[in-house]
C-alpha cells in the first residue's frame, strides 16, 4: 500500500515521548470533536480548550483544521485497515473473505465509529470541499485490501476477469455507502452481521466468474487424480 500523498505533511515530527503523547492526544480529543461536530463546525480551539492546551500547540504538530482531520481519518483507515489485514482468513473461499471484509467494514463504521462515518460519507466525499482533494489518495490506500482480494480471486479463477477492478470495487463498496447513509441519515440500528451475510449474498453472484462452477469441477478433479497418483 502507498501512502497518501497529501500536499499538508505533518507540521512538525515529535521529539522525545512527551511530544509524542501531546500527539496522541491531540489526535483522540480531534477524533472526538470532528465525530461529534463535522469538519465545518469543529474548531481547533475547542479541541485545545477540552485538552487544557492553547490552540498554538496544537499549531505546532499541525498546520490547521484540515491537516489534523486528514490525519486523524487516515488514523481511523489504518485501523480499519489492520483489522482487516489482521483477521482475514486467507485460507477460507474467495466469498468467506469478502464476507468478511464487508462486516468487518460495516462493524467498525457503524459500531465504533458512526460519528467519523457521517463525516467521511457527508463531508469527506463532496467536490470541492475542504476536505475533498485530500480523500483521493485515502480512499484508495482505504480500498488496497478489498482490491488485493479481487486481484487474487481473479488469479484464481473464482472472481470474473471481464469487468474492470475499479468497477468491482464499485460493485461493493457502492451498497455498503448507501447501508451507512441509511444509519446516518435516519439513526436506525441494523444487524450488522446479518446485513453483511445479506449484501454478500447479493453482491457474489455479479462478481464470480461465470464459469466458477466448472472451474471448481475442474480443480477437484485434478485434485482427485493427483491423490490417485499418489497412493499408487
Amino acid at each position: 500500500m502507498t501512502a497518501p500523498a497529501t500536499a499538508t505533511p505533518q507540521r512538525r515530527s515529535p521529539a522525545g515521548p512527551k511530544a509524542e503523547q501531546r500527539v496522541r492526544d491531540i489526535l483522540r480529543v480531534g477524533r472526538e470533536v470532528f465525530a461529534e461536530r463535522g469538519y465545518e463546525r469543529a474548531t481547533t480551539t475547542e479541541i485545545a480548550q477540552r485538552l487544557a492546551i492553547s490552540e498554538a500547540t496544537v499549531f505546532t504538530y499541525f498546520r490547521g483544521k484540515r491537516e489534523l482531520c486528514m490525519r486523524v481519518i487516515q488514523d481511523w483507515y489504518d485501523e480499519i485497515i489492520a483489522a482487516i489485514e489482521a483477521g482475514l482468513p486467507r485460507e477460507a473461499s474467495v466469498r468467506e473473505q469478502l464476507e468478511f471484509v464487508v462486516l468487518t467494514h460495516l462493524r467498525l463504521f457503524l459500531i465504533q465509529g458512526t460519528g467519523l462515518c457521517a463525516l467521511v460519507l457527508s463531508e469527506g466525499r463532496t467536490k470541492g470541499q475542504d476536505l475533498g482533494e485530500g480523500f483521493v489518495e485515502l480512499q484508495r490506500r482505504y480500498t488496497a485490501p478489498l482490491m488485493d482480494l479481487l486481484s487474487r480471486g481473479q488469479e484464481a479463477g473464482d472472481v470474473r476477469r471481464d469487468i474492470p477492478l475499479r468497477l468491482l470495487r464499485s460493485l461493493v463498496f457502492g451498497p455498503m455507502e448507501h447501508m451507512l447513509w441509511e444509519v446516518v441519515i435516519t439513526g436506525r440500528q441494523i444487524d450488522v452481521e446479518a446485513s453483511a451475510r445479506d449484501l454478500v449474498a447479493l453482491l457474489w453472484p455479479a462478481l464470480q466468474a461465470p464459469d466458477q462452477e466448472l472451474h471448481k469441477l475442474r480443480r477437484l478433479r485434478s485434485q482427485l487424480q493427483q491423490a490417485l497418483s499418489a497412493s499408487e
